[in-house]
């Protein structure tokens, strides 16, 4: 019976347990899972608290459906009734651009353009933009297939106003990380490939438009006992549900919190992992599911070449702040579910999120939640800086001037996330080309997470289950 290690207890490391377990039946195995947590907590990023009468998530508060994984692990979890559609009826971004909020244009699908009049008719890009933007389409494609900066891609393809008003902020708000050095092939795969096959981001983005299957996940109303799928999912009782589920799952027995891990090395077929209290574990196979710079601390005593290419990945740090006023002392129309902020308008905030308005069963109907982002592609300091109290009289501050909100808070709490996203710069698809090759060398050992091959929730759970399936298999 192969006895398997699993060192991170975020979405990766539950997803390879949850499968690993499920498979080897599937397989006709038997395994035996062993995850250790160095925190009191299981879930890693995804954190949910019920404070009071407020429902608070402090890292991601929804995953996206089209990344089937991550629903289809809910579902294999029993998790169908819990899940929960967003309030679809309020939906639309704005962006915050000379001192106003602008809608941003019907038709634009992430940064591209895909109708004429809405964008006209905005007031959020020049007119010289809009036509730098529609440009696009008699733009030759680009020759060289190397890497670019996604500013770079973004300029040569739609112009600078497009990349500091659109693309920019909203890129940020998923990446915590900033355009000048963000890897296009890394994080945005799916433009190259436009450019490449249409000649052009706007005719491929209506050619994807028009080859897309009619049915959407906002489509044919859902059937009895299933949920309706819009485009961000969560769950009633928060994100929070899906890592408990997992937990479950596994068995608290195939369980260690508290557990942190010192050293990982080979000993004969299979590995030894030694934690801090000096106690040694061995396994046949050891899934890494920590951030990257941790699991370089751990092989860096077998293989200092694998660890430097491990540290070579950057990392932001960011804060959420979640803030609630009484309903009747915001005199102002909350539109959409929330805003983004250009980096070029100077504010020290990212972006918002309406909570309450976005998600049922977070605040009292009497109240307003809004979750406000900080750090991560810009302001990086203020998450050091800032104490909780200083942070909440920034956020306050920028509510007042962004939003005209100029009521007391009745709640707020903050979260602060240390080098929590990794920053896919240029070159990440190298990087990691590199990093497989030097682990052929370590049959065995597996790294999983955000680190590697996509920061969401889906790509997570993807990862993790391709690895565990490895081992499965192996």
């Amino acid at each position: 019976m192969p006895k398997i290690i699993i060192i991170g207890g975020g979405i990766a490391g539950l997803a390879a347990a949850v499968h690993l377990k499920a498979g080897a039946k599937s397989h006709n195995k038997t395994v035996d899972v062993l995850l250790l947590e160095k925190n009191g907590r299981i879930g890693g990023k995804i954190l949910t608290e019920k404070i009071g009468k407020y429902l608070v998530e402090g890292g991601p508060d929804s995953f996206l459906p089209e990344k089937v994984w991550s629903v289809n692990l809910a579902k294999h979890l029993g998790l169908e009734p819990e899940m929960l559609p967003s309030n679809d009826q309020f939906k639309g971004t704005f962006i915050f651009s000379g001192n106003k909020l602008h809608s941003l244009p019907e038709g634009v699908m992430l940064m591209v353009p895909t109708s004429f009049w809405p964008m006209a008719k905005s007031h959020l890009i020049t007119w010289p933009g809009k036509l730098r933007m529609g440009m696009d389409v008699f733009m030759p494609k680009r020759r060289s297939l190397e890497d670019e900066s996604l500013a770079s891609f973004v300029t040569r393809r739609l112009g600078r106003e497009c990349l500091e008003k659109i693309a920019e902020p909203l890129v940020a708000g998923i990446h915590t990380s900033n355009p000048d050095n963000m890897s296009v092939l890394a994080t945005f795969p799916r433009f190259v490939q436009m450019e490449q096959k249409s000649g052009s981001l706007i005719m491929g983005m209506l050619a994807a438009m028009k080859n897309r299957p009619h049915a959407t996940l906002s489509g044919p109303p859902a059937k009895p006992g299933q949920p309706k799928m819009t485009y961000f999912m969560s769950f009633k009782n928060g994100m929070q549900t899906l890592s408990q589920a997992c937990v479950d799952h596994i068995g608290k027995e195939s369980i260690r919190m508290n557990a942190s891990v010192k050293a990982v090395e080979p000993r004969g077929k299979g590995y030894a992992v030694t934690l801090e209290s000096g106690e040694t574990l061995e396994a046949d196979h050891v899934m890494i599911a920590s951030a990257a710079y941790e699991a370089a601390n751990m092989v860096k005593g077998f293989d200092e070449t694998l660890a430097a290419q491990m540290n070579k990945i950057e990392w932001s740090s960011s804060s959420t702040v979640s803030v609630v006023f009484r309903k009747n002392d915001v005199r102002v129309p909350l539109r959409g579910f929330g805003f983004i902020v250009p980096r070029v308008e100077g504010r020290r905030v990212n972006a918002a999120t309406y909570s309450s308005i976005k998600w049922s069963y977070r605040a009292p109907d009497d109240t307003v939640m809004i979750r406000v982002f900080v750090g991560g592609g810009h302001h990086e300091e203020l998450v050091t800086e800032l104490d909780d109290a200083g942070m909440v009289k920034m956020v306050l501050e920028e509510l007042d001037s962004i939003l005209g909100i100029k009521a007391n808070a009745q709640f707020s709490k903050v979260y602060r996330w240390y080098k929590g996203m990794p920053k896919y710069t240029v070159g990440h698809l190298d990087r990691i080309s590199l990093l497989d090759r030097t682990l052929t060398s370590h049959p065995g050992l597996h790294l999983i997470g955000c680190s590697y091959k996509g920061i969401g929730i889906g790509d997570c759970v993807h990862e993790a289950q391709i690895a565990a399936e490895k081992i499965l298999k192996s």
